[in-house]
């Protein structure tokens, strides 16, 4: 008979996945073990290991909590009915307030995808692309003249203007998140009329 979980199975399960999203932001993956991991959480290896069957384990929460928060943000502002021009400015305001409390899960997400599995790399890309597809959809209802070609690239150059901010932006600066985010969304949304007027 299997034995129960403890109460805080789920607390210290979460310390496990911040402390280490913490760790790989700051050395790298392939940089920290799982001995630094216990160090910083004065735990030790076995009890690490008894939440977690490995280190690629480990990765892959704080990769797939880090998409789950994002895309459940992105599920909810999209359900709206709200004209696109609103929805657009609205999700970019969801992600960078996610991105604001969640830079070192964010930093691993970009920079530590390829330590994954080909298996678990290919749960975390799929997640990514239905989050690129929500963007997608709405590059083509703020824009239909606009080539369907041209649509992935377009919602490709929305996210690359804020999924890079957590190497330069200060949520205690001079600029606040949401601020950020609507300067995407009007550099997005009047570039989008420029191509149009183009054409």
């Amino acid at each position: 008979m299997p034995r129960p979980q403890a109460a805080d199975y789920a607390e210290r399960r979460a310390a496990i996945v911040e402390g280490a999203a913490g760790l790989y932001a700051e050395h790298g993956f392939r940089g920290a073990s799982v001995a630094d991991l216990a160090a910083r959480l004065g735990s030790s290896k076995a009890l690490i290991y008894h939440y977690f069957s490995s280190k690629e384990d480990i990765l892959f929460e704080v990769m797939d909590q880090h998409l789950r928060a994002l895309d459940v943000a992105a599920e909810a502002v999209a359900a709206r009915a709200d004209a696109p021009a609103q929805t657009l400015r609205d999700l970019a305001r969801a992600f960078m307030a996610h991105y604001a409390g969640a830079q070192a899960r964010h930093r691993v997400l970009l920079n530590e995808l390829a330590a994954l599995p080909p298996g678990r790399r290919a749960e975390i890309v799929g997640r990514q692309r239905r989050l690129i597809a929500i963007v997608e959809r709405l590059v083509a209802r703020l824009q239909p003249e606009l080539e369907p070609r041209l649509r992935r690239p377009a919602a490709m150059l929305f996210f690359g203007m804020i999924n890079w901010t957590h190497t330069w932006f200060d949520p205690g600066g001079a600029v606040s998140g949401t601020e950020i985010a609507d300067l995407a969304s009007t550099l997005m949304l009047r570039g989008l009329a420029l191509e149009a007027g183009s054409r």
